[in-house]
């Protein structure tokens, strides 16, 4: 069984009071468990408390919390729109739920596969995940990705950007994976990383062309595009390998200038943007756990936790 799988579920046995916990804080009672994600209360973040979606407020990220029932090995959401990877079970295969802020089932995608990466669009249409179908690191040799896009208001669904044309590229190479993909505002464009040869690239895509287009910028993983369109936050191989861990770093598409955040330590995510200033990412515990940090995305500062035992953080209204 696959080692995050093992940890997961391993979690879930031992910290099962925990989400009862944050819903007491929240002043419901345990039996009454949000459900839906809450709205009207001001800015609030939404991230996964023990494998369960939850929001808090960000002017008190590290508050109380309300946590639903409904389980995801990795999350997102904009303008109402919340994808849900579900967990990989092992008599269950995986999946991708669309949901509204209620919790409504929109649509859901059978997936082959162990969930990696979601994200949505800012309006709230366009949804992308990332499934590793062989192998469970990006720093392992022989991994294998599986990276698709769904349009929710035309039902149109991409099961592999390898599907995509190459820009430059007449022939696929056989190595070609694609993972961690960032929508522009306007619901087409798209940045994702694609690997081959040894090599990492930050590439555009076009969705409704078909075509993806590699920019000739190396070692850029799992880009996260900031709220006003200028910047990508990402992940940067050490010294180009991967196997020496992963630095929170901030590209800037106009003049292609890379600063490296103020967090040091190996961060194998794909940060958020909780607002235009600040980054989020989460980092795994010594005890399985997670947790939600937070650093400037200028480089100055230091990192400091945003939300304790949470992961896949995204901002939401």
């Amino acid at each position: 069984m696959d080692k995050r799988l093992i940890v997961t579920l391993a979690a879930a046995v031992l910290l099962g009071g925990v989400a009862t916990g944050y819903t007491a804080l929240s002043g419901a009672a345990p039996e009454d468990a949000a459900r839906s994600v809450p709205a009207g209360a001001g800015p609030r973040l939404m991230v996964l408390s023990n494998g369960k979606l939850s929001t808090v407020s960000r002017s008190d990220p590290a508050g109380s919390r309300e946590v639903t029932e409904q389980r995801c090995d990795r999350a997102y959401s904009a303008a109402g729109t919340i994808s849900c990877l579900r967990p990989v079970g092992a008599l269950k295969a995986g999946e991708l739920a669309v949901l509204d802020s209620d919790l409504k089932e929109l649509k859901t995608v059978p997936l082959t596969g162990f969930p990696n990466r979601t994200r949505v669009s800012a309006s709230g249409r366009m949804v992308a995940w990332t499934l590793f179908v062989d192998g469970h690191s990006y720093a392992a040799n022989g991994f294998s990705t599986s990276t698709g896009i769904l349009d929710t208001k035309t039902g149109a669904l991409v099961t592999s950007l390898e599907e995509f044309a190459v820009e430059g590229m007449p022939q696929r190479p056989v190595d070609t994976n694609y993972w961690g993909v960032t929508f522009t505002s306007d619901d087409n464009r798209f940045y994702a990383t694609m690997s081959t040869g040894g090599h990492r690239y930050l590439l555009e895509g076009d969705f409704a062309a078909r075509k993806v287009k590699p920019l000739g910028l190396d070692d850029v993983e799992c880009p996260s595009l900031s709220p006003d369109g200028t910047r990508i936050a990402y992940k940067k191989a050490v010294d180009g390998d991967p196997q020496k861990g992963w630095r929170v770093s901030v590209l800037d598409l106009a003049t292609r200038k890379v600063t490296e955040l103020a967090e040091t330590r190996s961060v194998d995510d794909q940060p958020a943007w909780v607002d235009d200033r600040t980054v989020a990412y989460g980092i795994q515990r010594d005890d399985g756990l997670n947790d939600v940090w937070a650093v400037p995305a200028d480089g100055s500062g230091a990192p400091a936790v945003l939300v304790p035992e949470a992961s896949s953080p995204a901002p939401i209204t």
